[in-house]
């Protein structure tokens, strides 16, 4: 991650002041974008958005609703995100034209895994981690892509070394699960979603503000210190090549 990532953590600046700084060729990353949302909407429905309601996410759901598409999204509520979080779904359900819908785990398999494994164990191995997520996470995930042709996501190739030849369509999943995956700002920087969020005023995860770039749940989510990768705060514990829940890793 380059040094214009994270300013001092004493200087008093957002998200937007730091990092807001389009890429010579944004127009037609935009353009190419738009032109892909609509494609799916036209062409790849039922269509629905995953969002975590993080930068990337936030700019596909006011970029849903500008083009007036019928794309709904879905937000996975893990029983575990930050109050920051909640209160950014409160906001974006009140004033979205798309649907947002919630889904939520299964109580009894929550309560299930605290019970058996504790509270803490995620910290303890990567497979009581990832059992976590499969309870949180997975679960939820496959009720919200039921019936799905398309989902769209966030994610871009400069968030980590596993995400670099991220498609804008994904068709890997087609074969095993009859689902295409968007990925409409694979292209994007990190530079290019806050020119979008400072140009338009897009409502954003004031987390974002306190140096995290990427935001989960809140026990397996911290803040990025100068030098670190962009998705250091995401399970920080593990090591690198491990550092995804599932949503997104390939069979």
């Amino acid at each position: 991650m380059s040094s214009s990532l994270i300013s001092s953590r004493n200087a008093p600046a957002k998200a937007t002041e730091l990092h807001a700084q389009a890429s010579p060729d944004f127009a037609a990353k935009l353009a190419e974008t738009e032109a892909l949302l609509q494609r799916a909407a036209a062409e790849f429905a039922p269509v629905t958005q995953a969002s975590s309601l993080g930068a990337e996410d936030v700019v596909i759901t006011h970029l849903i609703n500008g083009l007036q598409l019928d794309i709904p999204v879905f937000v996975l509520e893990t029983g575990a995100l930050h109050t920051e979080t909640l209160a950014l779904l409160e906001r974006t359900q009140a004033h979205s034209r798309a649907p947002i819908n919630v889904f939520r785990p299964a109580q009894e398999s929550v309560i299930r895994f605290v019970r058996e494994r504790g509270q803490d164990a995620i910290y303890k191995t990567i497979e009581l981690r990832k059992e976590c997520c499969g309870v949180r996470k997975m679960e939820p995930l496959g009720r919200a892509l039921k019936g799905q042709k398309a989902w769209i996501t966030g994610l871009r190739q400069e968030q980590s070394a596993a995400r670099a030849e991220v498609p804008l369509l994904d068709e890997s999943e087609v074969a095993t699960k009859s689902l295409y995956k968007f990925n409409p700002l694979a292209k994007w920087t990190w530079g290019d979603v806050w020119h979008y969020i400072a140009t338009h005023q897009v409502d954003y995860n004031p987390l974002h503000d306190q140096f995290f770039p990427s935001i989960g749940c809140a026990p397996c989510t911290r803040a990025i210190s100068l030098g670190e990768e962009f998705r250091a705060g995401r399970w920080w514990w593990e090591d690198e090549a491990a550092k995804e829940c599932g949503l997104h890793v390939k069979q």
